[in-house]
């Protein structure tokens, strides 16, 4: 099934991400997750590009395994050190596999290995994909608050409005902390007259780990509330955990309650963190969706 009929289908599409093992690391442990993710019955499951640089190589095997049991997965597909023949590959691979659905990705930059002369913005492969032979659903990834090298929000929206042009049907978000700047984010989208349908990224910080480096990494701007569970709770892995948890939950009600079309979860390969949200949410899903469509925990 192509997400982007999951939206005209249900008013709240809800889903996770899971990321590959590093090439040297144990197999199982991904297997695992991902069949305790799918006992949740999300609406799909992405997988990130391999960790370790080694790019797109293990991503279709994840996704595999997610259809496998059930659930519909979103391979997510680097560009900025692929030319046109790596990307070609890909996607026959992924389309041999029965994979119908990429999130187009510009990616990261990896030093000391040669950007490609053929894709330098994500827009650019979601138009290669689009013109390609296979019927890829083809989503895209946006950013509440703005790109990190973006000049401006308003910068970053115009670069967003040629990713829908392009072909892009529907948007995951960047992770954000402050509700208040993906509302701002969906009131500029609306402005810019960018139509297609926008999931709010949402990351439970659980572990030190995750504040220590996601923060880092996203840039993410942090409001007082999160700000005072992370001093109360850093030393306190089992009170930071559920502290966590309970900052998400009501992070996503809010979202849902205000309309928002969908959530993604970044749960970090940590499936408990997802039942735990995921039965937390459960009675809100089934009444924003109907009780046929609605989530079992």
């Amino acid at each position: 099934m192509n997400i982007s009929n999951l939206f005209q289908q249900k008013k709240a599409v809800y889903s996770f991400e899971v990321f590959p093992p590093k090439p040297t690391a144990d197999y199982s442990s991904v297997l695992k997750t991902v069949q305790e993710l799918s006992s949740l019955s999300p609406d799909y499951i992405s997988v990130t590009c391999s960790a370790g640089g080694s790019g797109n190589a293990r991503t279709p095997e994840i996704a595999r395994l997610i259809k496998s049991c059930g659930v519909e997965p979103l391979a997510h597909l680097t560009c900025i050190h692929a030319d046109k023949g790596a990307i070609e590959s890909s996607l026959r691979n992924l389309h041999e596999l029965g994979i119908s659905n990429v999130l187009a990705l510009r990616g990261d930059r990896i030093e000391g290995v040669k950007e490609s002369a053929d894709f330098r913005h994500a827009s650019e492969l979601i138009e290669f994909i689009r013109k390609g032979p296979y019927p890829f659903d083809i989503a895209a990834a946006c950013y509440p608050e703005g790109h990190p090298e973006s000049d401006s929000l308003a910068a970053d929206i115009r670069f967003l409005k040629v990713k829908a042009e392009a072909g892009a049907s529907h948007l995951n978000s960047q992770l954000f902390f402050d509700n208040d700047d993906f509302y701002r984010f969906e009131d500029m989208m609306s402005a810019a007259d960018i139509r297609i349908p926008v999931q709010a990224g949402i990351m439970p910080l659980v572990k030190k780990s995750h504040v220590d480096r996601i923060i880092s990494l996203s840039g993410a701007k942090i409001p007082a509330k999160i700000s005072r569970m992370i001093s109360r709770f850093y030393d306190k892995p089992d009170a930071l955990m559920e502290a966590g948890i309970a900052y998400a939950v009501d992070q996503v009600i809010d979202l849902l309650s205000a309309g928002v079309r969908g959530v993604h979860l970044y749960i970090m390969n940590n499936a408990y963190v997802a039942r735990r949200i995921t039965e937390s949410l459960a009675p809100v899903l089934k009444e924003i969706n109907g009780e046929q469509n609605g989530h079992r925990p």
